[in-house]
């Protein structure tokens, strides 16, 4: 299929890849129900406790068993990945690069089956699924290929300029040890494969876990790795929960590195743990999003309502890069809410394996909860609900009731200036709308976050360069229909935030992320 995938282009993907995934979610849908165990030195490993996953659109339907790792599980792995780093260190850069591409084409040839798990585990429409399998794909194609064209980050240095002796010089980059991936619910998949597909391209070993809510996917990766090839010992792979499981990782002697996805107060509680002990240790940490979209009294509305909405409300609002924060000129701002309504109201609802349905359930009861309680604080400080505010499900019938799932409704807010959820974090489909006169002082509201990482705008072509130039946030984009704030791909956006939605201010994907995973060795040898 000529056709290529990425978050941009799948709008109007062939009919060719609806079919296959029909055909996929049927296969998955078939082997529902069973144990999957964890994943340690080359082998399934039993655990003491499981957990029963259930579907987020559908709680009666039965997705498996997955294993509970133990502190005793994650030291068992630990010392796996250790005891396989000295080998997998000194194997050639062209046989690790070639390791990581075969991951990456299993992954492309299980794109469809690992789409459907997606659907039934995250709820996620299918094209988002199938989204986040090929950019899984990419990641790993695309980190062996960066590696290499580094070749492997080693360098010769011109000789010291000492008379009659011969001392040559060189740059060598070294891989730290066992590293540690934990990974998000949202992106269970990519946000596990992407950061293990750097650390061991780069030489380290890994030892990943996966989200409590999303088990399923962590594994799926796990059977790509077992099937490549690589060496037992080299990737391991947990399930359990952040508490346990993730702190005993943390705390784990062993520890060289980290990559964690998630939540602010938990990425700077692992930043911390990491720069203490016998000496600070590397922890790329990307903890989230307050997005803002400027649109501008010069805007192209159709453009902008497309790409707040799609940005906004795409995977229920659970996105790090997903829009939360909108400031429109006062002049445009009823024809854009017009429009904006009118495409809330055509969003389409409901079980995510059918077709017809663009947005699906958010994640879990937590979740589900935390939507009315935000909804009441709007209410109760002044806003205006434009569109949206209600869960559903209540009374509701068809093949499956939408009260067996948390389904909530896209919500769109206008909301004053002063309201604390302008600063907070929901990780929902809410959107809160004010309406500026001055250019500038859009500007300050956007910027007035302690997180910086994806921010839109619509405005004429010339007031594109101001919007850099003063924007506070690491992945921008500008008139863009395709999403506001969201959208990034391997290769073509690098993805990675400022202030505090990022430790380390380069990008996932970027040029500069793969050297994070090394330390540099000056060499200096004397003949």
């Amino acid at each position: 299929m000529s056709f290529r995938l990425t978050y941009a282009t799948m709008y109007n993907p062939p009919e060719a890849m609806h079919e296959r995934f029909e055909a996929a979610l049927a296969r998955v849908s078939a082997g529902l129900g069973v144990r999957h165990d964890l994943f340690i030195d080359g082998a399934d490993r039993d655990a003491a406790l499981y957990s029963d996953r259930r579907a987020p659109f559908d709680n009666a339907l039965h997705l498996g068993s997955f294993a509970q790792a133990s502190e005793a599980d994650a030291d068992v792995a630990m010392r796996a990945a250790q005891a396989a780093y000295p080998a997998w260190r000194a194997t050639p850069v062209a046989e690790r690069a070639r390791l990581i591409r075969r991951v990456g084409d299993l992954l492309e040839e299980r794109v469809y089956d690992i789409a459907a798990a997606l659907v039934l585990e995250v709820g996620k429409n299918r094209m988002e699924a199938l989204g986040e399998a090929q950019e899984t794909v990419d990641f790993f194609h695309h980190y062996a290929d960066d590696f290499e064209s580094h070749a492997g980050y080693a360098h010769v240095l011109p000789d010291d300029p000492i008379d009659g002796v011969a001392s040559h010089n060189a740059s060598v980059m070294r891989p730290h040890g066992v590293w540690v991936v934990i990974a998000p619910f949202n992106f269970p998949l990519a946000l596990a494969g992407g950061p293990t597909a750097a650390a061991l391209v780069t030489g380290n070993t890994v030892v990943l876990k996966g989200a409590s809510d999303t088990p399923w996917a962590a594994r799926l990766l796990a059977d790509c790795i077992r099937d490549a090839g690589l060496p037992p010992g080299v990737f391991n792979c947990l399930s359990g929960s952040g508490r346990e499981t993730g702190e005993a990782l943390a705390q784990h002697p062993l520890t060289a590195g980290i990559t964690f996805t998630g939540s602010v107060a938990v990425g700077r509680h692992l930043m911390r743990q990491m720069a203490g002990g016998a000496w600070p240790r590397p922890c790329i940490a990307e903890m989230g999003g307050k997005n803002p979209c400027i649109v501008t009294e010069r805007a192209n509305l159709d453009d902008a309502a497309a790409g707040i909405v799609r940005s906004a409300y795409g995977m229920s609002g659970q996105k790090c890069s997903a829009l939360s924060r909108l400031y429109v000129h006062d002049s445009v701002a009823d024809a854009l809410i017009e429009r904006l309504r009118q495409q809330i109201a055509a969003i389409r609802l409901g079980d995510p394996r059918l077709r017809e349905h663009w947005m699906g359930p958010v994640m879990n009861a937590t979740a589900y909860g935390n939507y009315r309680q935000y909804i009441d604080e709007l209410q109760s400080g002044g806003a205006t609900l434009l569109a949206g505010g209600h869960r559903l499900g209540e009374g509701a019938s068809g093949p499956v009731p939408l009260a067996r799932g948390y389904f909530v409704e896209p919500t769109l807010a206008e909301v004053p200036p002063d309201h604390p959820l302008w600063q907070q974090e929901m990780f929902l489909p809410i959107l809160t709308l004010h309406r500026y006169r001055d250019r500038d002082e859009a500007m300050r509201l956007a910027n007035d976050t302690t997180m910086g990482l994806t921010a839109g705008f619509y405005g004429g072509a010339d007031e594109v360069a101001w919007f850099h130039e003063h924007i506070e946030a690491g992945v921008t984009y500008a008139n863009r229909p395709q999403g506001a704030t969201t959208g990034a791909w391997p290769g073509y956006q690098p993805f990675g935030g400022w202030k505090g939605s990022g430790s380390t201010g380069k990008a996932i994907a970027s040029f500069y992320y793969l050297a994070q995973y090394l330390r540099e060795q000056s060499r200096t040898v004397v003949e």
